[in-house]
């Protein structure tokens, strides 16, 4: 049972300083030596568990410890002797012990006991004639798996008598002959979690307690200290903090921000106070670097202080070596390790540190400076220039000063009120720099993550490097070979959605989140050329205001952020910063070494927990859970085993982020049989106990390392198979099918496979390309001709044309002429004006020169360039261009653009890297669009091409695409920050592999990453309220994702099978709870308490697969393959639909229905459709009478009825079609089909509305694509 549970605010508390014995040899030296240097001992060490039912009168076995910590001593050792040493307290008795005798001292794990008092007494320990003044400083242990424990560090002077005739005074007698000195005693408390100004608070408190007690208590006293602190448990991360008593201080003990971030209870804006902010950098950058970095001070406490807020300011970046804040003077041979390290010590060892090693990287804390060993300046790379100019001036602004912030305030005369006033302003303070240094972090390796190719786990350095600036490539080249880095990569590429996340998203510019959205090669855009901003392009931000004009195909432009002198709000895992924290307070410690007491203490925090249960509102959820995990804990190591595992539980439903899966498993195997049976008899801790197992197994598994690949060249002969990866890798492109016509083009006239120099050739010529267009420098009067997304792809060398002499440049958009002489702009054309482009020939004296000629819609005469060898590469270039740009505008694909730029600028490096004869047939292997335009008709009918708006293919980051299996748009929250377009209606995505994408309805650009939620397929989506969205999986479980912070943390696993449908019945008054209801292919359905998330009702209906389920008129209506039931509340069924005579020998039978009731101007009735999974019709029933032969409606070329959803008088059908995927528009008045449209090359999977003016459908696999219609 060792190690069951986790320990509390303590993990071991050691008491240090001179043995009796020690204290006797110094008695007979006194007169020859002046403040001996002594070395100090470990004295004590206590360590939970403190008392055990073994100690208790029963004597009776029991297998728990009533203490958040081990419930065994791990080894121990024992120490002899000799008598104690006589003292005085402040009360002025003598003859007491000042530590008492122990013969077992407990020794925790980890903790090395040889070094502690190396690290107790860094200046050594010295017998004094004066007192001196209480020091606290704090320490850090490593451990060999880089696992740290924290200490801090109390001294304090004691008074010892020596007899004249040299001996130790043992009583009162003759005390104007004693001897006075005093020795250093340190009491040292070690906890697993950084507290060090809660533990400074808890120690100063003792300290008082022991100058006015009696010191044959001393013992006693510690322990009992000790064990008080063993009964504090830690908080979860989250809005929750804890506050206890320990006369004369209430103290707070801070949770950590989210699951990933450390406890932060220290002050940081120390450093600002120690260094200028451009030191600071120094610092980060060293760090950053990993280099051996040492800091110095007089005062041993700011060496960890200070070192300890630097490793918060790199977050999420975490150091991967040697951390020692404090060394003492036997340690500094430690500074000579090889490895990097951050290590510090005192300022007097500044020469000997400094002669030792040239490359030490040495921070005097004291005098704020940072220097080299080898030089009087640091001569390492400065951070990106922007990146440090935007943390400048936000540190400079900071108000560090907390008496300027209560000068206006008066007197507090309560203790506890001033220090909870301090804890606010510094918990302010804290805020700002966290939003400081992530943003620090987030400008320095924001765009490493356009560089990752996620599938096969590849950062391409060499490209990244090529995007920086160049007097910032010396930093990065430091720091991308780091451990650190590593580590972060590791993290981008596992789709982290850390605070590092939140920030990047929340501080990248629109237009660079809907460059995102393309899949288009590197190159700058107008935007980032200007370098300014232009107020007319800003975005509507709301739908409800003005939907996007989406026949417009440009690009939605919008400002562009330059490293804005401003701060992020902070956010954080899964609760809002702008939550005020609550604190849960507990009860009064009991005597904490009888063990009836401690049970006592433990029931009490128990039922404080459940009353802060019961009386926690449903709407503040982070709160509850928080509640849960802490009443979960502590009935745990209270014993109560069951108790716990349904804090648990509810914890599970509430916030899946909090839950201890670790603690959980260790909890159920601890279970003994007969506890083990009755948790078995509830439901739903039996399958919490089934989950735990499974959860187990999976963890068992071998799982992928992690590992983060390097881009390199090939060193051999490239088969398809290999080539496909390799050219996803590089980040050139990733569609399988250009890669293979890649492929073929470069294999054209020889063996299948590519040779390592060819494809060195074309990466190389790729990467020239991207970088002479990044060289383009287009004069101002040019650029005002260009839309802020554009990008010079293309320059000719200089050419005569009819325009003039000059070099042709292509954009995504056009083809314009770069005049010579004094550079302007002419235009030759957009490319969706292009009528005709062909290749004929000019002569020239005994010549013929190819010529190049362009025919546009605008202009009468015809564009001619004589582009001579280049002719016949810019001729394939602009046909497939042009082809791209009538595909995209036909289709209202702006990807099919994208795709054809692509296939231009492959052909350009093919015919590059070839340099041959064949270098242009070759490239024609690449003319996808031009080749489709000539073998199919690319027409799109006009009924289609006139109701569709827009397509999204959220699958551009997979391979191969997924479906898009569910759909679901809510609408923009008036009143809600703009930030990260808060208030703005989203679109909610469901693909086929459990993957949520969430997009901006106003711009359809990506506003988060993606989030998973499970790895089955997902069926259906609710959206309950502001804070809760359902979605319901094939795994069984609801997951249930906060709109706001856009993360899953809650569950519902009371289903057994598929979960296939939800639906939300509405408040009948405000008094009234909302109730949803959710159901599953097995035919349970079953009604909960949404502000609860508890079970209300449970029943099964009989049918066939039960697929979906809609409230109307207060009945709950169920479709099954086989029928269609109205079900009372109760569950008792009602009506009876059943599949029509002619379609009993369906395999599916009915897929989907919609009940509402239709108003004319003369009657309104109810009426029910019906859709037919294998079967491209429809059926109408009129509810009233359901024995009346229902209306049946006839879909043409339709395969089967996938969905439906009601659109003002119209009935949106997504269907599967014979050949397409197809939507019909059905008017509910007359019956008949309004309009059949080619949706997408699969099957019509989900539909939604979008406020009535816009249906939005998603297609299967094979498309995997978003259309917007308009609704008419």
């Amino acid at each position: 049972m060792a190690e069951i549970f986790p320990s509390g605010l303590l993990e071991a508390c050691v008491v240090l300083g001179v043995s009796n014995e020690r204290l006797k040899e110094l008695g007979l030296l006194q007169d020859k030596v002046t403040e001996p240097l002594v070395e100090a001992e470990v004295l004590q060490v206590h360590a939970p568990p403190f008392v055990t039912k073994e100690s208790s009168s029963n004597g009776t076995k029991h297998s728990h410890a009533p203490a958040f910590s081990r419930t065994q001593r791990r080894r121990s050792f024992k120490k002899k002797r000799d008598q104690p040493v006589s003292t005085i307290s402040s009360s002025g008795q003598t003859n007491e012990p000042a530590v008492a005798a122990s013969n077992d001292l407990s020794v925790p794990q980890n903790i090395d006991l040889i070094a502690l008092p190396q690290l107790c007494f860094p200046d050594g320990l010295r017998i004094t004639s004066e007192s001196r003044e209480d020091y606290y400083h704090f320490l850090v242990f490593t451990d060999v798996f880089g696992n740290q424990t924290h200490g801090v560090v109390a001294q304090y002077c004691k008074p010892v008598h020596f007899h004249p005739d040299n001996g130790i005074h043992q009583n009162g007698h003759r005390l104007n002959k004693l001897q006075r000195l005093f020795t250093t005693y340190s009491i040292c408390i070690i906890s697993k979690y950084p507290y060090y100004n809660a533990l400074r608070d808890c120690l100063s408190s003792f300290l008082l307690q022991l100058k006015t007690s009696r010191m044959c208590e001393f013992e006693e006293q510690v322990k009992e200290f000790s064990a008080k602190l063993a009964l504090v448990p830690i908080p979860p991360p989250g809005p929750l903090h804890v506050v206890f008593n320990l006369r004369p201080f209430q103290i707070e003990l801070p949770s950590r921000l989210d699951v990933d971030r450390p406890v932060m209870d220290l002050d940081l804006h120390l450093p600002f106070l120690c260094f200028k902010p451009e030191q600071i950098l120094e610092i980060i950058s060293s760090i950053l670097m990993e280099q051996r970095v040492v800091f110095l001070s007089t005062d041993w406490a700011k060496l960890t202080l200070v070192a300890e807020c630097f490793m918060i300011f790199i977050h999420p970046l975490r150091w991967q070596h040697p951390f020692v804040p404090v060394l003492s003077r036997q340690m500094l041979d430690f500074i000579m390790a090889p490895t990097a390290f951050l290590m510090g010590c005192h300022t007097s060892h500044f020469e000997e540190v400094a002669e030792e090693l040239d490359d030490l990287v040495l921070i005097d804390i004291d005098k704020g400076t940072v220097l080299s060993s080898s030089s009087n300046r640091l001569e390492l790379p400065d951070v990106p220039l922007t990146a440090r100019d935007c943390f400048i001036f936000q540190a400079k602004g900071l108000q560090l000063h907390y008496d300027l912030d209560v000068c206006r305030a008066g007197s507090h005369t309560d203790i506890n009120e001033l220090r909870a006033h301090r804890r606010q302003w510094q918990r302010k303070v804290n805020t700002i720099i966290l939003n400081i240094t992530l943003e620090l972090t987030v400008n320095i390796f924001s765009e490493v993550c356009d560089f990752l190719n996620y599938e096969h786990r590849v950062f391409n350095s060499e490209e990244f490097l090529r995007s920086r600036e160049t007097t910032d490539h010396e930093f990065y080249k430091k720091v991308l070979d780091t451990h650190i880095f590593h580590s972060f990569l590791r993290d981008r590429l596992n789709r982290k959605n850390d605070a590092f996340t939140h920030m990047q998203l929340n501080i990248r510019s629109e237009s660079r989140r809907m460059r995102a959205m393309t899949e288009s090669p590197h190159r700058p855009t107008m935007e980032e050329i200007r370098k300014y901003v232009r107020p007319e392009n800003c975005l509507s931000s709301r739908l409800g205001v003005s939907m996007p004009n989406l026949a417009d195909h440009r690009l939605v432009a919008v400002p562009v952020r330059q490293m804005s002198m401003r701060t992020v709000p902070f956010h954080s895992g899964s609760w809002s910063p702008s939550r005020p924290i609550k604190t849960f307070k507990l009860p009064e410690f009991p005597p904490p070494l009888a063990y009836q007491y401690v049970q006592s203490y433990y029931n009490d925090l128990i039922k404080e927990l459940s009353k802060a249960i019961s009386t926690s509102t449903p709407d503040d959820s982070a709160l509850m859970a928080r509640f849960y995990y802490l009443r979960g804990l502590v009935n745990s190591v209270a014993g109560k085993r069951v108790d716990a595992l349904r804090d648990f539980q509810s914890l599970y439903k509430t916030d899946m982020d909090i839950f201890p899966a670790k603690l959980l498993n260790v909890l159920v195997k601890s279970l003994p049989a007969e506890e083990r049976r009755m948790a078995e008899r509830r439901p739903d801790l039996k399958r919490l106990i089934t989950r735990v197992n499974e959860n187990e197994r999976e963890r068992a598994r071998p799982i992928d390392d992690g590992t983060v690949k390097r881009f390199e060249l090939p060193k051999k002969h490239l088969h398809m198979e290999d080539f496909v990866r390799r050219v996803q890798e590089s980040g050139i492109v990733k569609d399988q099918g250009t890669i293979q016509r890649l492929f073929e083009a470069l294999t054209v006239g020889q063996q299948k496979q590519v040779d390592p120099e060819t494809f060195c050739f074309f990466y190389n010529y790729w990467k020239e390309t991207e970088g002479a267009a990044q060289d383009v420098d287009l004069p101002a009067g040019v650029l005002e001709h260009l839309v802020t997304d554009e990008c010079v792809y293309k320059l000719s060398s200089s050419v005569k044309t009819s325009h003039g002499v000059g070099k042709i440049a292509m954009t995504q958009r056009r083809l314009f002429l770069l005049t010579e002489g004094r550079p302007g702009y002419v235009e030759i054309t957009k490319f969706r004006d292009i009528e005709n482009v062909k290749i004929s020939s000019t002569p020239f004296l005994l010549l013929r020169i190819p010529t190049l000629k362009i025919k546009t819609s605008l202009r009468k005469e015809m564009f001619e360039a004589n582009l001579k060898s280049e002719c016949d590469l810019w001729h394939l270039m602009i046909k497939e261009m042009w082809a791209g740009r009538k595909m995209a505008d036909d289709h209202k694909d702006p990807q099919f653009m994208e795709q054809a730029l692509t296939n231009a600028l492959l052909m350009d490096a093919v015919v590059g890297c070839l340099q041959s004869q064949k270098a242009i047939f070759a490239a024609t292997k690449l003319a996808y669009f031009d080749k489709k335009k000539l073998e199919v008709p690319m027409m799109v009918p006009k009924t289609t091409s006139e109701t569709l708006k827009h397509k999204i293919n959220p699958s551009l980051d997979q391979t191969p695409p997924q479906a898009v299996d569910v759909l679901l748009y809510t609408p923009g929250q008036l009143g809600v920050s703009e930030l990260d377009s808060g208030g703005n209606p989203k679109l909610w995505c469901a693909l086929s592999n459990g993957k949520v994408l969430v997009f901006d309805a106003a711009s359809w650009s990506m506003q988060k990453n993606s989030v998973q939620v499970g790895k089955s397929r997902l069926n259906c989506m609710l959206a309950v309220n502001q804070q809760q969205l359902w979605i319901g999986s094939k795994d069984s479980f609801i997951y249930i994702i906060n709109p706001w912070s856009v993360s899953c943390n809650k569950q519902l696993t009371e289903h057994r099978c598929e979960v296939t449908g939800l639906a939300l019945e509405e408040r009948t008054d405000k008094f009234s709870q909302t109730v949803a209801y959710s159901c599953s292919e097995d035919g349970s359905v079953i009604v909960w308490d949404v502000s609860t998330l508890q079970v209300r009702r449970q029943f099964r209906v009989s049918c066939d697969r039960l697929q979906c389920i809609q409230i109307h008129t207060g009945m709950l209506w169920c479709c099954g393959g086989d029928c269609l039931l109205e079900v009372r509340r109760n569950g008792t069924v009602h009506r009876k639909v059943s599949l029509p005579d002619h379609l009993l020998s369906s395999p599916r039978g009915f897929s989907c229905f919609l009940l509402f009731n239709e108003t004319t101007a003369i009657s309104q009735s109810e009426q029910l459709w019906v859709g037919l999974a294998d079967a491209g019709e429809l059926c109408v029933w009129h509810c009233r009478d359901l024995n009346k032969p229902f209306i049946k409606i006839q879909l043409k070329d339709c395969a089967g009825v996938v969905c439906m959803i009601k659109v003002k008088n119209q009935i949106w059908v997504g269907c599967q079609g014979k050949t397409r995927g197809k939507i019909y528009v059905v008017n509910t008045d007359r019956y008949t089909v309004e309009k059949e449209l080619m949706a997408h090359d699969d099957s019509v999977q989900t539909l939604c509305s979008a406020e009535d003016r816009y249906v939005l459908s998603g297609a299967a696999r094979a498309d995997g694509k978003i259309a917007i219609w308009k609704v008419e």
